[in-house]
């Protein structure tokens, strides 16, 4: 059975086209992306106080002693066109976060057909989970940036010397903050993506559990920006916790995996059998288990 597109030629239910227009759906996607994200650094540039406000908020809640100018909440710039630089990369930077339900819609869009049906299922609850944790990570990273800085402009504050703060290296601490974060919550979701793939067995996790912890903590300690022990904790022990979630559910994914009946148990080694591979493929787009060959 042949589809017909929007223009009227016929296109593969499953996805497949020559690589010229392979190549043509990738541009009109990219400009469809860049036209997005375009919009949404437009938008960036037009709200860009109350944006700046908002990641300026950690430094200016430090009490008045450790600021430049007290009561002003003073950031510098060393040359003449930083502050336009800042507008446009806090402009694009939330223009990527705008435009992103667009760009990932696209990316999906052209990878999708040559997914099958399954890997389709998998995909979707990778983003479903993917997105809130990364979320989750970085409200809490906003939420410990001001312990880091009053632990280093006022734990090891020197008399008589004020911090002078340039935009670009308080910018660049805050996003590091909130992507090392972010990216961090992510490590629990894919030991469960492995060990839904077969990849990566509870008994495995259960083994190396000390070694994971260790990491953890030592990944924290080295990720982090400021390297301040409450900035460490704040990040290892919720990766701890979800580290542990995603172990549970290892473990209940691998007893269910156990009470499926193996289609091989019954042949021998050497005990030939036919495969139908178009079958299998079929299996599989149908999202379960190739049926048994030796049936």
């Amino acid at each position: 059975m042949k589809f017909l597109s929007p223009r009227g030629k016929a296109v593969d239910p499953e996805g497949r086209m020559p690589l010229m227009d392979h190549l043509r759906e990738l541009r009109n996607r990219l400009i469809k992306s860049l036209l997005a994200l375009l919009v949404g650094t437009i938008v960036g540039w037009i709200f860009f106080q109350p944006i700046w406000d908002f990641l300026k908020d950690p430094y200016c809640s430090l009490p008045a002693s450790q600021q430049l100018e007290a009561g002003k909440c003073t950031l510098v710039v060393n040359t003449i066109f930083q502050q336009f630089f800042l507008r446009l990369k806090i402009s694009f930077i939330i223009g990527i976060v705008l435009s992103s339900p667009v760009w990932l819609y696209q990316l999906w869009a052209f990878v999708a057909p040559g997914l099958y049906r399954r890997e389709k299922r998998w995909t979707y609850v990778f983003l479903s989970a993917a997105i809130p944790l990364f979320i989750v990570g970085t409200v809490l990273a906003y939420l410990t940036v001001d312990k880091g800085l009053q632990l280093f402009l006022g734990g090891f504050s020197i008399d008589d010397v004020t911090a002078l703060i340039t935009v670009d290296h308080y910018l660049g601490y805050v996003l590091a903050m909130l992507l090392v974060f972010g990216m961090t919550f992510e490590l629990p979701l894919f030991v469960v993506i492995l060990n839904l793939a077969g990849v990566l067995s509870f008994e495995r996790i259960k083994k190396t559990q000390r070694i994971a912890i260790f990491g953890i903590f030592l990944f924290a300690a080295v990720a982090t920006p400021s390297g301040d022990p409450f900035t460490m904790l704040a990040l290892a022990v919720p990766t701890l916790l979800l580290f542990e979630v995603s172990a549970v559910l290892a473990f209940f994914n691998d007893r269910r995996r156990a009470r499926r009946p193996d289609p091989y148990a019954g042949l021998s080694d050497d005990e030939p059998s036919p495969l139908d591979l178009d079958e299998i493929d079929a299996e599989l787009e149908r999202g379960g288990r190739p049926a048994d060959p030796a049936r």
